[in-house]
């Protein structure tokens, strides 16, 4: 199983290194038509890929991460449970990106059940475009430009002629900027209360007392007070609207 997701994974690298896909050899299997061992390896590439598209070609890298933060800031170790909070985020993850999953059927896959495409190099090609023009328009142009120049690649016109290979690092690295940033602010608040009950601990001699231990309710009262998880939530989703 592993030789074959190893084989899956250098089949997806050639794919999107090489430069002229369709002069390349053809894989010849004994009583397979070279046509369908391709057809195969593609298939099981696209299936053992899947993770990895969901979390870097979509919002989850920001979304998860925002929620992480909110746990931590709130010190209450592991709640909610990271079931929880993936479950969260790949539900909020299909909200956001409805719209761009709707137009990858439209343009790429309904075209290719009824037969309008009949090459993968195409396939990809349309269903690439959509989720280009999402990850483009929340890719910081520096992130991009980073490893344009270390690809000694020249700039492109648009974001559809952006290599994918250049593209998907730039967009994870300016998502986890943003994210970072969010998590900041949502860490101000409840580093204001964490200050106030040490200092109120020391001022009356408790220092063996652990802050944590008398904050931690005043921060959920605080978080439940001003509805927080309607609040992070809208943030999250207002971040993807700019």
């Amino acid at each position: 199983m592993k030789n074959l997701r190893f084989i899956a994974w250098l089949s997806f690298v050639i794919y999107f290194c090489q430069p002229n896909i369709g002069n390349a050899a053809t894989i010849e299997l004994p009583g397979v038509e070279p046509s369908s061992a391709i057809s195969i390896i593609l298939l099981i590439t696209v299936l053992s890929i899947a993770p990895a598209i969901l979390v870097l070609m979509t919002c989850f890298t920001r979304v998860v991460v925002v929620l992480g933060f909110v746990r931590t800031s709130l010190a209450t170790q592991q709640m909610p449970p990271n079931q929880v909070i993936i479950g969260l985020a790949l539900f909020l993850t299909l909200f956001v990106m409805a719209p761009t999953f709707a137009e990858v059927n439209e343009q790429a896959i309904q075209p290719y059940i009824s037969g309008e495409i009949t090459t993968y190099e195409e396939l990809f090609e349309k269903a690439a475009a959509p989720l280009k023009d999402f990850m483009g328009k929340h890719t910081r142009e520096k992130d991009l430009q980073l490893f344009l120049d270390f690809a000694n690649a020249e700039k492109p016109e648009n974001i559809q002629d952006t290599p994918i290979t250049a593209l998907i690092p730039a967009f994870v690295i300016s998502e986890l900027k943003t994210a970072f940033q969010m998590g900041f602010m949502i860490f101000i608040p409840f580093l204001v209360i964490d200050m106030i009950v040490s200092s109120v601990l020391m001022s009356m001699g408790m220092m063996m007392l652990p802050p944590v231990m008398i904050s931690l309710p005043f921060k959920i009262l605080l978080f439940v007070l001003v509805d927080g998880w309607y609040l992070v939530v809208k943030s999250l989703l207002l971040s993807f609207n700019g």
